[in-house]
């Protein structure tokens, strides 16, 4: 997919996501969430193909210019959208799917200090709510959700929403989902 594909996907993402959002001019002046994510895109390429030092820099200055804190060893899929996004961390060995959703305030992070797999997997559709903070490398399945003020330190199974300090599941009743945006939908 090209840059431009890839930055209209990301524009048409945010107006799907936020009923807020008036138009892709301002979205892509105005929208912290998607800066984080196009610098992001750079610094983790630039991390893949060994220019640890100067991705690490450029994330710092993503950092400061938009509150988002993305280690570049980061892997993201792609309609990726940061609602509101002061204050997420996400750390150097995170997965996120396609289709995930982060509010304020969610931390990614990790719990030992060894050179392992030491953040959390966000599955397709996974969305998580403000303040939340999802510890070590655990697995959220597809389609989930994280309560705001959850702390999640276990795997979670897809289809579940997963609230409390420390989260519990529960499977989505019938009928209860989270939409998926209609790939159609991105049609460019």
């Amino acid at each position: 997919m090209t840059v431009w594909k890839t930055i209209r996907e990301d524009l048409a993402n945010a107006r799907a996501h936020d009923p807020a959002a008036r138009g892709d001019v301002e979205n892509a002046l105005v929208y912290s969430g998607l800066h984080a994510i196009w610098i992001h895109r750079v610094c983790h390429r630039m991390w893949t193909k060994g220019y640890k030092g100067p991705a690490r820099i450029l994330a710092q200055v993503n950092r400061f210019l938009t509150g988002i804190e993305i280690h570049p060893g980061a892997t993201i899929g792609r309609r990726f959208f940061i609602d509101h996004g002061m204050g997420i961390v996400i750390g150097e060995t995170a997965e996120i799917g396609d289709d995930v959703m982060l509010y304020h305030g969610v931390t990614l992070g990790g719990q030992v200090l060894t050179q392992t797999k030491r953040h959390p997997t966000l599955e397709d559709g996974v969305t998580v709510g403000a303040g939340a903070k999802v510890l070590g490398p655990v697995t959220i399945g597809a389609r989930s959700a994280i309560g705001a003020n959850a702390v999640v330190t276990k795997d979670i199974s897809p289809d579940c929403i997963a609230t409390g300090v420390p989260a519990k599941c529960r499977p989505r009743k019938k009928g209860e989902t989270v939409k998926l945006v209609d790939p159609d939908f991105y049609v460019i």
